[in-house]
């Protein structure tokens, strides 16, 4: 198509219907700027041409950019092109998104200027603000520099609230005081532990997750519903003590990052250089000059230091880089393996639960629950086990338990899964278990993906992808890296497509200002999806139980599900607790859960997918 010259102007309303599309021609001599009102029909005339090849130009070089939103006021998108004589004209369209937004990263530019002015990094807008004050833990106060003053498992006790009785009614709730105690057997006065209490029946390969109550004076009140009938034990872990979660609360909220990365630039002469990158300035270590990378469709920012010798836009990868030392050897013991993550004394004997009336049959405690929907609000607990099988307290899961049930269920289907390796397990179980699903070989680092798999009988077609920056990685293209948001912003969406988010380990050796950030733009990108396509079923993982050292710790995992949930309120998604179904087994924690847990999760989210 010929492009029109330069000095003629024209315009579209009928592009981007109801909005209006203001044109700033810029030059070295001159800019104007020309309003084109919707009911103009002399602009409407002259808009063909233009309109036209602005239309063709966008679409071929820009696939994603969302057309047709409803008008907000005030709410701008730029959009640059860089082809010819229209190398200097810059369009402004009215879009509808929650803040001025760029449809492509723009060349980076250098920095430096944000490390030299101090930011206040956790300034959040008052949405996000709501999201922090879910941050609250009870007070961790006492004697911080004395280890044998800190919570132990070993002198820390539980037992019955009340009498013990000689069997217990299905459906009922059991409770049992703890009392947490120091090293020298001294109770302590104040709260602020992690206690995770369960009820495991071992013989029928059950558990539900318990619940622990800090009454903030040192005693914590534990509830197990009962909900299986047979034998059942109680257990509980001390996670961390107070004293170790208050390390973990001074290095979340006053370190800008635990870890940092590495950025790899290559000059087209050949020339490499890695430099040290991170989510901001100031956590690169440059002593000079950064270089700022922004996704301008989701605002999520990105800091490499500076080469020496070459320009900020010759990052082409990008990789794991060091754990920094933010600990102190008083920390290291708080922290340490042999009061982290131990169990309690048993205080309880093993109790029998019976089902309430003589002749009943029914072994577990199960009312009657709706399909599996999105929007439903998941109680505590969500779900339990039995004969290793996750049952769901607030929907009616189902089971998937041959290839062709899984096969029926995804026929037609396009799943979007995008988030961390924990999410790219549910990619790997539904490749290794239905033979008919055939991985394409896209030549990317396997950590980061794109994967991708394809039943083209069924018609089923499986992604998974990085969740982007930050992300810990072998070394993989900078190219392969995309915002959640922006993927979510270039869905149709649509009865067949599926959405499935899921992140947290990657989070939690940063600020909760970045999760909370970059939640906030995803909550925005999931609303403008399920806006233009309501049947788009979207789906929440949220991050399970693993790792307990304070770049990862269970604790600072807790308070990431926070804002997951936080996060997506009021929205039609669905949720699938993986905090509780990694805890509720007699087994141990694992960032990456066994196949048994996975198959559970995966056979949860198929509930939603299939509900009936």
């Amino acid at each position: 198509m010929k492009q029109p010259k330069y000095n003629e102007w024209r315009t579209c309303v009928q592009f981007l219907t109801p909005t209006w599309l203001f044109i700033t021609i810029c030059n070295s001599n001159s800019r104007r700027s020309i309003q084109c009102p919707p009911s103009s029909d002399a602009c409407r005339h002259q808009a063909c041409i233009w309109c036209t090849y602005i239309h063709s130009d966008i679409k071929r070089r820009l696939p994603k950019l969302v057309t047709g939103p409803q008008v907000l006021q005030k709410d701008l998108i730029k959009i640059a092109f860089g082809a010819g004589e229209m190398a200097q004209q810059v369009f402004y369209l009215m879009m509808s998104w929650p803040e001025p937004r760029k449809h492509w990263f723009p060349p980076p530019r250098p920095a430096s200027e944000y490390v030299s002015e101090p930011n206040d990094w956790d300034s959040l807008s008052q949405e996000l603000t709501n999201l922090t004050n879910l941050l609250y833990w009870p007070p961790t106060d006492g004697n911080r520099d004395d280890f044998l003053a800190s919570t132990s498992p070993k002198t820390s006790t539980y037992r019955l609230k009340g009498p013990a009785q000689s069997s217990y009614t299905l459906g009922s709730n059991l409770e049992a005081i703890l009392v947490a105690r120091d090293h020298q057997g001294r109770p302590k006065t104040h709260g602020g532990d992690l206690f995770r209490a369960k009820l495991l029946g071992r013989e029928l390969k059950a558990g539900v997750p318990g619940e622990v109550k800090d009454l903030e004076n040192g005693t914590y009140l534990l509830s197990f519903p009962l909900l299986w009938a047979g034998w059942a034990q109680v257990q509980v872990r001390l996670i961390h003590s107070s004293e170790a979660v208050g390390v973990l609360q001074r290095i979340w909220r006053g370190k800008r990052a635990t870890v940092d990365f590495r950025g790899y630039f290559r000059g087209r002469n050949g020339t490499q250089e890695t430099v040290i990158c991170n989510v901001d300035p100031q956590s690169t270590g440059a002593k000079g000059p950064t270089c700022q990378y922004r996704d301008v469709v989701s605002g999520e920012d990105w800091f490499c230091a500076q080469p020496s010798t070459l320009p900020c836009d010759a990052l082409v990868g990008h990789s794991s880089g060091s754990y920094l030392n933010v600990t102190t050897p008083h920390d290291e013991d708080l922290l340490a393996g042999n009061v982290t993550d131990q169990p309690l004394a048993s205080g309880i004997s093993p109790i029998l639960v019976k089902p309430a009336a003589t002749g009943n049959l029914r072994n577990v405690a199960l009312l009657s629950r709706p399909p599996c929907r999105p929007g439903h609000l998941s109680p505590k607990p969500s779900g339990f086990y039995h004969q290793d099988r996750w049952h769901s307290t607030f929907c009616s899961s189902r089971s998937f338990p041959t290839v062709d049930s899984i096969l029926n269920c995804l026929a037609g289907r396009i799943v979007y899964m995008m988030g961390d390796s924990t999410l790219r397990q549910w990619w790997e179980y539904l490749r290794d278990t239905v033979p008919s699903l055939k991985p394409v070989d896209l030549h990317v680092t396997y950590q980061a993906g794109p994967l991708m798999a394809v039943d083209t009988t069924r018609g089923t077609v499986l992604h998974w992808r990085a969740h982007g920056w930050p992300l810990r990685s072998l070394r993989t293209p900078v190219a392969s890296l995309h915002s959640v948001a922006r993927e979510l912003h270039g869905l149709a969406g649509g009865p067949s497509t599926v959405v499935v988010l899921g992140m947290g380990a990657h989070f939690t050796t940063f600020r909760p200002s970045i999760i909370a950030r970059r939640l906030a733009g995803i909550r925005a990108a999931v609303k403008a999806l399920l806006d233009r396509e309501p049947s788009t079923l979207v789906v929440i993982k949220l991050a399970n139980t693993g790792y307990k050292s304070v770049y990862g710790s269970d604790w600072l995992t807790l308070q990431v599900n926070r804002f997951l949930r936080a996060a997506f309120v009021g929205l039609q998604v669905a949720f699938v607790d993986a905090w509780e179904m990694t805890s509720s087994l007699d087994l141990p924690d694992y960032i990456h859960p066994k196949t048994l847990i996975v198959r559970n999760e995966v056979e949860l989210f198929l509930s939603f997918v299939c509900p009936t």
